[in-house]
């Protein structure tokens, strides 16, 4: 038997998922940088004052930002998403990882997994789910089952990400090495993500605080999350902190990054 850890720290988020629809091509025809904000947690936990603010902050460096939540999160649309041309793409998403029970030992298995916000079923994508790279999770015990795609999943995508700077808000995004591994294979030009299990309101905090030391003051991947780290500290339930790779990006601001 398989589930999802419950990860507490989201705050048992317990609103169904519902269709929302909100989302835009990625494809750029006129040369301008685009940005994705994916907000899988929009139904649940809405911040729409975080997505103003990430927006106007990755527009004043010159990104064209498209906002994707609600049922626009599909396992389909992860399956597309590094061939949409994105040079940044930031993930405020659910994540974890996938346990095992094995009579009375749990065994934890070796891919991170993403959310949607899709409702699960056994007739969908079962070449995917026979082949491990989509399975069912839960966000906690009162919410309906949702898809998940893992790392596995992530490297078989369609296209090739373009020097894309992924910032993966979501828990245990970067416990394993297996998400910055797929991204990076798929073209990624830095990942950053969180080293253990994370709380929304503290991940929110974080994610503007370092968007504004890398937008607006112009500072270098390691420099923008050692100020972010060192004014907020680690996460104050789990002790968790922020980690990119490769180690070479945190020399560069994200203005060389995009050039």
């Amino acid at each position: 038997m398989k589930y999802f850890r419950f990860i507490l720290a989201w705050f048992l988020l317990s609103a169904l998922l519902l269709p929302v629809s909100c989302g835009n091509s990625g494809q750029n025809n006129d040369g301008t940088p685009r940005a994705a904000i994916i907000d899988q947690l929009y139904l649940r936990q809405p911040n729409p004052a975080y997505i103003s603010e990430a927006t106007g902050l990755l527009e004043s460096i010159g990104f064209k930002v498209d906002i994707w939540q609600g049922n626009d999160i599909t396992v389909d649309f992860y399956r597309k998403l590094p061939s949409l041309g994105y040079r940044f793409i930031l993930f405020r998403v659910h994540s974890g990882t996938l346990l095992e029970l094995k009579g009375d030992q749990t065994i934890e298995l070796p891919y991170t997994y993403i959310f949607t916000a899709e409702n699960y079923t056994t007739k969908k994508y079962v070449t995917d789910q026979l082949s491990d790279k989509v399975a069912y999770a839960i966000m906690d015990e009162n919410s309906p089952e949702i898809f998940a795609v893992n790392s596995k999943f992530i490297r078989s995508a369609k296209g090739k990400f373009d020097r894309t700077i992924i910032l993966a808000m979501g828990c245990e995004s970067y416990g394993k090495d297996d998400l910055q591994q797929a991204f990076m294979e798929k073209g990624a030009s830095v990942y950053i993500g969180w080293s253990e299990v994370v709380t929304l309101e503290y991940d929110d905090r974080v994610t503007l605080d370092l968007l504004r030391d890398l937008c607006t003051g112009g500072m270098t991947i390691a420099q923008g999350i050692n100020s972010t780290m060192n004014e907020l500290g680690h996460d104050p339930y789990f002790d968790t902190f922020l980690k990119f790779y490769p180690q070479e990006t945190g020399a560069r601001t994200l203005k060389e990054l995009m050039k």
